[in-house]
Parts: structure tokens; C-alpha cells; sequence
């Protein structure tokens, strides 16, 4: 495999959580050759993978208008709605034709005859179908194996995208400059050879999930540092809403924890903010208390660990829960006790962290972005769902719906690439390729990640964002030098990614100076 410097395929989709996955299943089925990528040498490595609480659905007495509205309301109104009505009109029928009869998802039971709907914040019915807590899991186990029995479906593990190649920029003919800009595949780095491969499609899809990561502390696992959006920037994508970070309100503090995610049907299913003395709060900041949307409890949260001066809150759910906490919350409670707290005697001290971006490559109803032939699905693209602020599991709804909306588009207006393969160029090395000293890149991005946080976290303020800006162009031209020089690496890689990615939230929370959701500006 690694002796193949140059791959052809009809698609090619980095990523494979829930929206490059149902992407990749429903290209295959139609008989396109695809390719696809992770970074990870785990397949199922993604934020879906993490996911928690569930996907929405309809539950009983619900229906396509009232999810609207939830929707539209925690997005504070500035959601495409577009977007929403296609969400909602096509999301239960595809989680029922995809996940539940064609993949065979064991969403947990209410009784035999009836599956159990859990209640997430912001939601005006329990609509969300989960398999206990490890929804994601499974989903991701079982798209994975789904895909494995296609011919005509190749999975590279451990290969990571450093740049998407397009024409008139990476092509040798002059003629091309021309033409209009369009997109044809991308720079691969195999992280085991340390070489880079060039895939070329006439389709390129970008799954490649949020940036969390660029974050001191994240729900997210560390390899979500937002890599397509600043590929798909440098590449001249338009990219929106950058601003609207949302920080998921509890996930597990304890040093050793990566930010273990307390998943909302934890307060779903009952269970209340506490201070450490006990006392209930999210009644003083809004009418719904502990399921108001996330972005206002996260708020909540922060201000009551300022005025008391504290690291944490806690999460109270035996002194409400009025059933067994281990068997509906199994992962949760096994991995709690992993870090000595034992949710069914104890409340659970929780801390906020970064969790989704709500914005990110600008995408209309079938995926496509504004570069010819690029297509974004799942955290990575905006379609326009989530608005300032996203309603809880409408995630992997969403990646579900638009990974398969934006195969059957390509494969129903399939056009081959018209581009000659041969004028386009390989990947240019460093004359002198240095090798790479991992002490320099890890404090790049402790700069990366504390500056985020201090300065474009919940909070924000104008000469926080003043001071991000100024310090994160500084810090980007000893990257861009550092890149241009050293051996070609995964790491090197990634932090090119992540200066751009900080850069974009930055620069486009001082942009906005309208607090709105998840971007909370403080006078």
C-alpha cells in the first residue's frame, strides 16, 4: 500500500465518524469507487465515537414542527431555515431506513413493543434514541463493519490530510488559472512512511468533525483540532460562524479525566447543578433550570464557580433519580468509579469544556460547499441546523441526514473529473527537511490552547479577543516556518491546522459584536 504514491477513486471523504461513514455506505451502494481517510489507526477513533446521550428522533405525541422549534429556539433564530425543515422532515425516516433496519442499532427499550425516548435540555419532548450511554459507539461500531463488505470501499487508517489539492493552484498547465477554482482530492500523509500520497476524485467530501481540541479542556478526543475547516480556508472555501463555540456545560473534573463528557440525559433523566454546599442554582438564570440550553447553563456554571472562587460544581443525580442509576447510565457510572466517584451514592463534580462548533465550511442542502466539487458533512460543515447555539443530540442527526443527502446528490449528477491527472503535481518537500523537536510543538500548542481558553472561551470581552489575535499571529509565523522546514510528520501537520483554526474562531468572535448563544461577549 505504501508503494502507491498516486490513488484514483470517484470519491474521496476524510473522516469517518457518522457523517463520512453514512456518506461512504450510501456511495458504495451506489457503486462508486471510494476512498477514505482517518488520521487515527483505530477506525472508529471520531467525536461520534464519544457520543453519549443519543439521536434525536420523533418520540410519542411528537412531531417534524415542534422539533423545528426547539431547534430554531436554541439556535437563538439565526439557523437556516432551510436546514432545519430538512432535518427535521427527513430525520426520523432516515434513522429508521438507515440505523434501525439496515444497520440494526439495539436502541434501548421501554418495554418490548416500544423504544425509550430519553429527554435532553431544550427539548419539549423525550425524542432522543440512545442504546443505554454509549449510543455513539455503536453506531460507529456498526457503520464500520457495514462498510468493511464493500469491494469497492477502501479504508486508510493512520493517513493524514495536509492539504486539499485543487486546480488552478496545484496544477502545472498555466492554462488552468482560467478555469473556475474546483477541488480534485488531496495531499495524504501516510504516518507510518512519513511520505505523502496523492489521492485524486472528482469528489472530495470533508468529515472531519469539529475542533474541540484546540481547547485546554474539550469533551473531544485531542485529534479533533479542526483540520478540515482550515484546509478547506486555505483551499478558499467560505467558512461561517466561527464564533459560535458551544461548550458543553458538564463533563468530569478530575486531572487525569481528558474531559470525560457527563452526558445531558444525566439532567435529562433528573439530576440538578448543585453548589458545593448543596444548594440548587440553575433556577436563579433561567425558567427551565437544569435543562435550559447549553449555552446558558454553561454561563451558569462559570459564574457560580467565580463568585465562589471554585474549579467545579456538581452534578447531583442520586438525590433524584428514580431508577437504577448503573444500568441506565452504565459507562458513566463504570467510568466515574474508574476515578473514585461512585455515582449512585455521590454527586459528580463537573466542569464545562469546549464541545461543538456551530459553525464551520458553508454548505447548502445537499453538502456542497462554495469550492467546485468540495462537499462538507457533519461539525465540520454549516448548513445552517444549529444557528448560535446547538440543540442537544441533533449532531449526529445531522451527519446521519447530510452524509447520505450528499451521496445520492453526487451519485445521481455524477461527472467525471475533467482535469488531466497528469498536470497535476506531487507534493513539494522542504529542500532541507529537519527533524522535529516535539518539546517545540508541544508548547505551541499549550500557547494555542490556553489562549483559546483564557481569551475565546465562555466569556469573552473585546481586549481578550484584542490580546488572542495579537498573540496567535505571532505564534503562527514561527509556525508557518517551523512547517516550511521540518520533516514531515502528523504533528507538524496538525499544529499547522490548529493556529489556522484559532486564528478563524478569533478573528471571527471580534468580528461579531452582537453576544448571541454561544458567543457571550461581556462589556
Amino acid at each position: 500500500m505504501s508503494k502507491e504514491k498516486r490513488l484514483f477513486t470517484d470519491i474521496l471523504i476524510i473522516g469517518c465518524g457518522i457523517a463520512g461513514a453514512s456518506a461512504a455506505l450510501e456511495a458504495a451502494k451506489s457503486g462508486l469507487k471510494v476512498i477514505v481517510l482517518s488520521k487515527s489507526s483505530k477506525l472508529e477513533e471520531s467525536n461520534t465515537f464519544y457520543a453519549q446521550g443519543g439521536i434525536v428522533s420523533l418520540g410519542k405525541d411528537d412531531y417534524p414542527e415542534l422539533l423545528k422549534e426547539d431547534i430554531l429556539e436554541a439556535g437563538d433564530n439565526i439557523n437556516s431555515p432551510k436546514a432545519v425543515e430538512i432535518l427535521a422532515r427527513e430525520g426520523k425516516k432516515t434513522v429508521d431506513e438507515v440505523l434501525i433496519k439496515e444497520l440494526g442499532i439495539p436502541f434501548s427499550r421501554s418495554s418490548s413493543d416500544s423504544l425509550d425516548y430519553a429527554q435532553e435540555a431544550g427539548h419539549s419532548r423525550r425524542r432522543i434514541l440512545h442504546t443505554k450511554d454509549t449510543t455513539g459507539k455503536t453506531i460507529e461500531e456498526r457503520f464500520i463493519q457495514a462498510l468493511k463488505k464493500f469491494s469497492n470501499v477502501r479504508i486508510l487508517a493512520a493517513h493524514t490530510a495536509v492539504d486539499l489539492l485543487t486546480v488552478p493552484h496545484h496544477s502545472k498547465n498555466p492554462k488552468s488559472f482560467y478555469t473556475e477554482p474546483k477541488c480534485m482530492g488531496a495531499y495524504v500523509l501516510d504516518n507510518q512512511t512519513k511520505r505523502v500520497r496523492t489521492i485524486i476524485a472528482p469528489y472530495t467530501i470533508l468529515a472531519t468533525g469539529g475542533c474541540g481540541a484546540v481547547y485546554s479542556y474539550t469533551s473531544n478526543p485531542m485529534g479533533a483540532i479542526g483540520d478540515g475547516y482550515a484546509m478547506a480556508y486555505r483551499a478558499g472555501a467560505r467558512i461561517v460562524n466561527m464564533e459560535y463555540i458551544q461548550f458543553h456545560p458538564t463533563s468530569l473534573f478530575h486531572r487525569d479525566a481528558d474531559g470525560f463528557l457527563i452526558s445531558e440525559t444525566v439532567r435529562g433523566e433528573g439530576g440538578r447543578l448543585i453548589t458545593k454546599e448543596g444548594l440548587t442554582f440553575m433556577e436563579n438564570y433561567n425558567k427551565k433550570r437544569d435543562l435550559a440550553p447549553r449555552d446558558e447553563v454553561t454561563r451558569a456554571i462559570y459564574e457560580e464557580m467565580t463568585n465562589s472562587n471554585s474549579s467545579y460544581v456538581y452534578l447531583d443525580l442520586v438525590s433524584y433519580a428514580k431508577f437504577d442509576i448503573k444500568k441506565r447510565f452504565p459507562n458513566i457510572h463504570k467510568t466515574c468509579l474508574s476515578y473514585g466517584f461512585d455515582i449512585t451514592k455521590e454527586p459528580i463534580p463537573v466542569v464545562p469544556a469546549a464541545h461543538y462548533c456551530c459553525g464551520g465550511i458553508l454548505v447548502d442542502e445537499w453538502g456542497k460547499s462554495s469550492l467546485k466539487r468540495l462537499c462538507a458533512v457533519g461539525e465540520v460543515s454549516c448548513s445552517g441546523v444549529h444557528g448560535a447555539n446547538r440543540l442537544a443530540s441533533t449532531s449526529l442527526l445531522e451527519g446521519l441526514v447530510w452524509g447520505r443527502r450528499v451521496s445520492k446528490h453526487i451519485a445521481s449528477h455524477f461527472e467525471p473529473a475533467l482535469q488531466d491527472p497528469a498536470s497535476i503535481h506531487d507534493w513539494y518537500y522542504p529542500y532541507k527537511e529537519e527533524e522535529v523537536d516535539p518539546a517545540l510543538i508541544n508548547q505551541d500548542w499549550i500557547s494555542i490552547r490556553s489562549t483559546l481558553w483564557n481569551y475565546a472561551g465562555i466569556i469573552r470581552t473585546k481586549k481578550r479577543l484584542e490580546r488572542a489575535k495579537a498573540d496567535l499571529d505571532y505564534l503562527r509565523h514561527r509556525i508557518e516556518k517551523f512547517y516550511k522546514e521540518a520533516k514531515m510528520d502528523e504533528k507538524v501537520v496538525g499544529l499547522k491546522h490548529g493556529i489556522q483554526v484559532a486564528l478563524l474562531i478569533t478573528y471571527a468572535a471580534l468580528g461579531n459584536p452582537n453576544s448571541l448563544g454561544a458567543h457571550f461577549l461581556k462589556e
